[in-house]
């Protein structure tokens, strides 16, 4: 009987870790001229932004975005953190905007100032939108922590990224899209 408590306590935080981060990635196939990538949706329904006045996917057109949903309380989340907030640091003043949508798992997560304790305490200075209604999460069809959408200048979702690991092929995407970006303004 001593064993179950243990065993149930491993099966579950096992669960738990498949839910936030699936063990394989899925890369959409490369739009061409004939089937483009998707319109990337707008964000819809955020309750507060951090860090930023309200975005629209609009006003950022003709930018490279990278859309990342995750959440305070999740591991695998904070394991992206480091290298999200790099990407934003190096490619901001190249036309990269990060956005990050938090879309709590947890009642406690839905709050404002926990959430401001945390994007102060993992030091994230782009901007958060707080999607407590898990409506811009559901207009992307989204169903992990963490996510990564990479937005073309053109509004497209051009690659997208779930779970943990694949930084050297995210960050080469990016490099690649501003690389586009800056081809095309001379």
């Amino acid at each position: 009987m001593k064993l179950i408590k243990p065993v149930v306590t491993l099966l579950a935080a096992c669960l738990f870790a498949s839910a936030c981060s699936p063990s394989v990635a899925y890369d959409p196939v490369e739009p061409t001229r004939t089937s483009p990538a998707p319109v990337a949706p707008e964000f819809t329904g955020i309750g507060q932004w951090l860090n930023s006045q309200p975005l629209t996917l609009q006003q950022l057109r003709g930018k490279v975005v990278l859309v990342e949903f995750w959440t305070y309380s999740c591991i695998n989340c904070i394991r992206v953190l480091p290298h999200t907030k790099a990407w934003h640091e190096k490619y901001k003043d190249q036309g990269l905007v990060v956005v990050g949508v938090h879309t709590p798992e947890y009642g406690y997560e839905k709050q404002l100032p926990n959430l401001k304790a945390a994007v102060k305490r993992f030091g994230i200075t782009y901007p958060v939108a707080q999607d407590n209604d898990y409506r811009t999460w559901n207009a992307y069809g989204n169903r992990y922590w963490p996510a990564l959408y990479l937005i073309d200048q053109d509004g497209r979702i051009v690659y997208q990224h779930f779970g943990e690991g694949q930084y050297k092929a995210t960050e080469a995407r990016i490099q690649q899209l501003l690389s586009a970006n800056r081809n095309t303004a001379r």
